[in-house]
């Protein structure tokens, strides 16, 4: 993180943020072709892309290096198989009406770390933190009383990424080869399903021009934001970032309530303004925490 706000950062965090705030719109598309295939498509045309850009950032050799290190092999396969269940949550989620839970499970992520630190790296939380945590506990709650069960979009969206972010961490790796690791590892199972879909007749790939070039270009909205926000975070400080990432959550959530018309009444209307009071004491908190070191 930087101790002062690059402008150049500023835009591609920004450029991120909005790609992923636009992927509704863009997997709502092929909301046809099943999820699996789609998220095998997102890996098979991701790789090339993030290939390219480390070739052209000579970043290469920390990739070959990493694949002769069994351990790492085994961190960045289980970071691989998290980030597998999250992309093929948030398409289902996507393609078959759940967007507005979609939005709720990337709002609650936050919290969802702060409490991983408290759990696992036995962080204090500071009295907002706690009262955040205790207002997302209580609108999943209200969410679950309502619906006779668990938002388990939400929470599969969270624990994943959550999890995901938190591996990471322990994950020896700069972001880009990070990323390549991962759908170098995925892109056997990858090729391995669409070959297979292609050999039963069940595969979408190639029935229709349009369709087709819209699976090739999952690959681009898949790995595009990932690095530009990964060279962009590392120019921000972390409460700019903190204030950021609720910009892709909040257009998710407008294109699910105004552009697909999803339902957004009943408990929904109280259990999201106490997860927005909740991410406005966690984000006051990080906003605070640079002025006093100054």
């Amino acid at each position: 993180m930087s101790p002062h706000d690059s402008p150049r950062g500023l835009s591609f965090a920004i450029g991120a943020y909005l790609i992923w705030g636009l992927m509704p719109l863009y997997m709502y598309l092929v909301r046809d072709v099943p999820a699996g295939e789609i998220v095998a498509h997102r890996v098979l045309w991701s790789l090339p892309i993030a290939l390219v850009v480390l070739r052209q950032n000579g970043q290469m050799e920390t990739v070959m290096a990493t694949l002769r290190k069994p351990r790492l092999v085994a961190m960045a396969g289980l970071t691989a198989v998290l980030i597998t269940v999250n992309w093929l949550t948030y398409v289902w989620a996507v393609t078959h009406g759940q967007t507005v839970e979609a939005a709720l499970g990337y709002y609650i992520n936050p919290l969802f770390s702060i409490f991983l630190g408290w759990a696992l790296l036995g962080e204090r939380l500071s009295r907002p933190q706690l009262a955040a945590i205790s207002l997302a506990a209580l609108a999943v709650a209200l969410l679950t009383l309502a619906a006779g069960g668990l938002p388990v979009v939400a929470l599969t969206l969270t624990l994943s990424w959550g999890t995901y972010a938190y591996c990471k961490r322990s994950l020896p790796l700069p972001p880009n080869e990070g990323f390549t690791v991962e759908v170098l590892l995925l892109f056997v199972p990858a090729a391995g399903y669409l070959l297979w879909l292609e050999w039963t007749g069940g595969a979408h790939f190639g029935r229709d021009m349009g369709e087709s070039l819209l699976l090739v270009g999952t690959g681009v909205i898949t790995a595009v934001p990932l690095m530009l926000y990964a060279n962009g975070a590392k120019l921000l400080r972390l409460s700019t970032i903190a204030v950021l990432q609720y910009l892709a959550p909040t257009m998710v959530f407008l294109i699910a309530v105004m552009i697909f018309h999803e339902p957004f009444a009943g408990v929904r209307l109280v259990a999201f303004p106490l997860i927005w009071a909740a991410l406005v004491l966690y984000t006051a908190t990080l906003i605070r925490r640079p002025a006093r070191l100054g």
